[in-house]
């Protein structure tokens, strides 16, 4: 049996850093050989290595907070492993770190031993559901320059490596991995543990199964105590106010969205002409088709047109209809768009390119529902409601007597502005993902983003909006080379933005010229940070080798206010209002998730 006195104390002071974690920052400093235990055998014996195995399943079984136990299990490993560090780290059901431990852990080193991970090394444990040994990480292709700086290599100091997963039934949830400085019985030193670590990984993946089973069974009548009490607030709101709306396409969660989203439910009961203001590839039409759904109008026809896609002979056709004979190509008679959207809605896009003459056809028809056929005389009487939409300033047409001021009138009843792509940027990193996936699912792919890509998208402007962002998703998508899409896959990162360089000329900086191109400076209307922050939890992205920049401090989060209250309030009820793991998802140290909510005066839920 193990002498009680070889483990450690399992929680530290808040300003201690763990004991791997402290090895190596030693190790590199003096750049020389760390400490090793001498008491240590290089192999430990039969005898040995069983009482440590005995011990750890003690300690597993024991009653203690999961990460306490996993740190315990290290500090075991280490009293009959000749080791330097060692870290087990687990993944959450969206495939991100959630639990990194070392020896001697604490909630105040949680991202501190993080930072000692070799990003490359885990993905390939994870993704590949191998063991992976290194005698020499330097020269071992699964590590970059990043990950042997992290573990303290250089040219005196070489470092071997042991990795294994951690299962629950067949699906990988951690990683447990150990290292040491590399000598003249590191070959037997590899040998032996690539035997004793999976048996130890496996009783942690067991001890895991548990814990994860527990927890979800004791959390289901919680989780149902809360839905009730939420059902029951939401009876006892007014009508108004508890209808969400929720339309098919329309992806996102910012308050920019959110607060359109509310005026549509408000606005698609009653029969009234509604104008969708907004810049070209905003969504309007999604919009349209989202207040005839929700209208009593839903069971009738939706009938669309694009006004700015045809002349005006044809227009007139296509709305009114014709006779047989009205014209040269006119063999039959054909009803038009009114006629085909009796009782249901007509939404007429680009309204403000129609002509001057068709406007005081297309007046008449809106104020009095009749209007007859092309080459006919019989006047048709409709019901019909009618959605403009237009991205051209129509009160500046209206001044400069480009468009009736009467029709004006009579269509802008209801103007709905929809909000333009970079005024809800939290939105971007979900719109981003579900593009993504369509084009893997049409194209047989397993692409991935990486962090620096989003952090590309949620610094471009994105003039051309949600049709824009498409395409650049798309185009980087076919483009790229590996299994994830990084910031380098990115066209504006190679100078070769042509989108950039056509606002550009449109804004008159420059004109196009051949060569590379500069993308256009990014002036956000409101911070990207903040954007990146709120929606975090809404992304899983690829577990990679980078994670997103913490503010440097609360006086930077003051400056710039890289934050907002409703973003802070989303991560907390998305992490149980655990503020350790919130400042997680949105970047921050636990100091600074403090000062936010602090900041805003939100309430700390007990649940």
């Amino acid at each position: 049996m193990l002498d009680s006195d070889n483990t450690r104390e399992s929680e530290q002071s808040a300003g201690e850093t763990p004991s791997c974690c402290t090895s190596l920052q030693h190790a590199k400093r003096a750049n020389s050989k760390p400490e090793t235990n001498n008491a240590v055998p290089i192999v430990p014996s039969h005898e040995s290595a069983l009482a440590g195995v005995f011990e750890i399943s003690k300690v597993l079984t024991a009653p203690s907070r999961l990460e306490v136990t996993l740190a315990k299990v290290v500090d075991l490993l280490r009293s009959f492993v000749q080791m330097r560090c060692g870290i087990i780290s687990l993944l959450d059901g969206d495939g991100q770190l959630d639990i990194t431990v070392g020896a001697g852990w604490s909630e105040s080193c949680d991202e501190r031993c993080r930072m000692y991970l070799p990003r490359k090394a885990i993905d390939q444990i994870v993704t590949t559901d191998t063991p992976l040994v290194a005698e020499n990480i330097a020269v071992h292709s699964a590590f970059s320059a990043a990950d042997t700086d992290v573990l303290g290599a250089s040219d005196a100091i070489r470092v071997s490596f042991i990795g294994v997963p951690i299962r629950v039934d067949a699906n990988v949830v951690g990683t447990l991995t150990i290292d040491r400085v590399l000598d003249n019985g590191s070959r037997s030193w590899l040998d032996y543990n690539l035997r004793l670590l999976p048996v130890i990984a496996n009783l942690v993946g067991q001890t895991v199964k548990l814990r994860r089973s527990f927890a979800c069974d004791r959390e289901q009548p919680m989780a149902e105590k809360e839905r009730l009490q939420k059902q029951f607030c939401e009876l006892k709101r007014p009508a108004r106010e508890r209808k969400k709306v929720y339309v098919k396409g329309m992806i996102g969660d910012s308050p920019a969205l959110r607060g359109l989203l509310e005026k549509v439910a408000v606005v698609a009961e009653a029969k009234i002409t509604v104008l969708l203001r907004g810049e070209s590839g905003t969504g309007k039409e999604l919009i349209a088709k989202a207040i005839h759904g929700l209208s009593p109008r839903a069971k009738r026809p939706f009938i669309k047109l694009n006004c700015a896609a045809l002349p005006e002979t044809v227009l007139e056709s296509e709305l009114f209809g014709h006779e047989k004979g009205a014209f040269t190509s006119a063999f039959n008679s054909r009803k038009g768009r009114f006629e085909l959207a009796d009782k249901g809605t007509l939404f007429l896009d680009e309204i403000g390119e129609i002509s001057a003459s068709f406007q005081a056809k297309l007046l008449r028809v809106l104020q009095e529902q009749e209007f007859e056929r092309v080459g006919g005389n019989q006047t048709i009487k409709v019901d019909v409601r009618v959605i403009a939409a237009t991205n051209k300033n129509l009160e500046e047409a209206v001044a400069r007597n480009e468009f009736r001021a009467d029709l004006y009138y009579r269509i802008s009843v209801v103007p709905l502005l929809v909000p333009a792509l970079r005024e809800r940027r939290s939105d971007i990193p979900l719109l981003a993902a579900e593009f993504l996936k369509n084009f893997n699912d049409e194209n047989g792919r397993t692409l991935t983003f990486d962090p620096s890509a989003i952090d590309v998208l949620m610094n471009c402007d994105f003039p051309g909006n949600i049709r824009e962002l498409e395409n650049c998703v798309h185009r980087t998508a076919i483009m790229a080379a590996g299994p994830s899409i990084g910031r380098n896959d990115f066209s504006c990162s190679q100078g070769q933005c042509f989108a950039a360089a056509l606002w550009k000329s449109r804004s008159g900086e420059s004109a196009l010229q051949p060569g590379p191109i500069v993308p256009v400076p990014v002036n956000p209307a409101a911070p990207p940070a903040a954007a990146a922050s709120s929606a975090a939890a809404a992304v899983p992205p690829a577990i990679t080798g980078q994670r997103p920049l913490a503010p440097a401090g609360a006086a930077h989060l003051n400056s710039s206010r890289i934050i907002d209250r409703e973003g802070v309030i989303a991560a907390m009820e998305r992490c149980g209002w655990v503020q350790a793991k919130a400042a997680r998802l949105l970047g921050l140290t636990p100091r600074q998730i403090g000062y936010v909510l602090r900041k805003y005066g939100i309430e700390i839920k007990r649940l």
